[in-house]
């Protein structure tokens, strides 16, 4: 529910970018733009407010009779919360790379944190103002995303599973992904309408596997997987591409089998008694989200005080409880209930987290490749994505045949002259 980039949204974010005129901050700025940018930052730190960028639905609202944690920041310290979400990482991309729009804290993904950090879009974070950082697990520090752990505080953190129906396949039936590509669960399946977790699960079933963490892919890697994908939908077992919808699907008995985030298939299993999950024996990805301090911010002070509270056990363990999803600070899971921490929804073995894998922010080229071939997947058939290569391919040996034959002809041609002449 939080990290898909559904084709509609592409689409719409392309048009985005393609209206949008200016930019959150230039890395070409001269020094004395960036100076004055600076001051200017500095001055309004001590504004009282401070603008949040988050996910829908991922931090905690109070409703459920726990605490409103943006509530209490602002009863606590006298500062306002201007907060509002976003969709996906993309979203948040082209909004802080094509806008006038100012925030004090985002929380992005991975990945999308090493697209920003590469850029030159984030700040670097002064960890005096941010004492709570202690209570983060040294197991989601110093990650690829952010090496030195300069540009990022982890803020939650989750993995891909699987979520079924009891009353429609056996406990025990399912033991990963591969089960999902089985034609006996025809028109039952539902896949990620997204590419990179679509891709990344087609990759491991590839054989060769494909690491879906790598830094970059081959052309023939993507093409592997999408055929992978398009044998999903060929199988029979295929119902849909989803995001959302996914709740509607499984909670109402609709499907019997979907991929999707940890944290949300615990909601799904709350509204439905008849769904159970099963952790890919293949592992899986795991993704880190994490709050930054983008260079568009003008309350930089407020901003790492809003970290540095997020960061507080108390704090830390009621959001957990409300997202449900895991949570990196070591100090809030003492404070945790039994249900929480004996799922391995949200706290699952080390062992199962040592066979996961991380995305890493893709180059431009690439990442369009897979959007057109996971275009190509969810619309086409095999022969769109490989026999289509075959097809040219052939085409080019036949034309490369038929220069060879005039070739030959025409030498052929010119040497009966020769030898009649002999």
């Amino acid at each position: 529910m939080k990290r898909g980039l559904c084709i509609l949204t592409a689409l719409m974010l392309i048009l985005l970018s393609a209206a949008c005129l200016t930019s959150c901050e230039s890395s070409e700025a001269s020094a004395e733009d960036s100076a004055k940018s600076t001051a200017t930052a500095d001055s309004a730190s001590n504004a009282r407010e401070v603008n949040v960028y988050n996910w829908g639905e991922y931090i905690a609202p109070g409703d459920d009779g726990g605490m409103n944690v943006i509530a209490e920041f602002e009863k606590r310290y006298g500062i306002k919360v201007n907060y509002t979400n976003f969709e996906t990482n993309e979203e948040l991309y082209n909004v802080l790379k094509n806008s006038n729009s100012s925030y004090d804290v985002i929380i992005p993904s991975d990945y999308m944190v090493a697209r920003l950090r590469e850029e030159g879009m984030l700040e670097k974070l002064n960890f005096d103002n941010i004492p709570n950082y202690k209570n983060i697990d040294e197991r989601f520090l110093n990650q690829d995303f952010d090496p030195d752990s300069e540009y990022s505080v982890p803020y939650s953190w989750g993995f891909i599973a699987m979520v079924y129906n009891k009353a429609m396949i056996p406990e025990g039936e399912l033991t990963g992904f591969h089960d999902m590509w089985n034609p006996k669960y025809e028109n039952g399946v539902l896949m990620f309408n997204n590419s990179r977790d679509a891709m990344a699960i087609a990759m491991q079933l590839c054989d060769p596997p494909i690491d879906p963490g790598a830094k970059s892919f081959s052309e023939e890697d993507i093409s592997r997987a999408t055929d992978k994908l398009i044998e999903l939908k060929e199988c029979g077992a295929l119902k849909k591409y989803v995001m959302d919808q996914v709740f509607t699907e499984m909670e109402g008995s609709q499907a019997a089998i979907a991929a999707y985030y940890a944290g949300d298939i615990s909601t799904m299993m709350d509204n439905n008694e008849d769904l159970d999950y099963v952790i890919p024996e293949e592992g899986s990805n795991l993704f880190i989200d994490s709050m930054c301090i983008p260079t568009c911010c003008k309350h930089k002070e407020n901003a790492e005080l809003f970290i540095n509270f997020m960061c507080e056990p108390e704090i830390a363990a009621e959001n957990a409880a409300y997202i449900y999803y895991g949570t990196p600070n070591k100090e809030a899971l003492e404070l945790m209930d039994e249900d929480y921490l004996e799922s391995e929804l949200t706290n699952p073995p080390e062992e199962y987290l040592d066979k996961c894998y991380t995305f890493t922010n893709l180059d431009d080229k690439t990442y369009s490749r897979m959007q057109e071939d996971f275009i190509k997947a969810c619309t086409g058939k095999a022969s769109d994505a490989s026999v289509v290569t075959v097809a040219v391919l052939l085409g080019l040996v036949l034309l490369a045949t038929l220069t060879i034959t005039v070739l030959n002809i025409r030498r052929a041609i010119r040497n009966r002259g020769r030898i009649n002449k002999l």
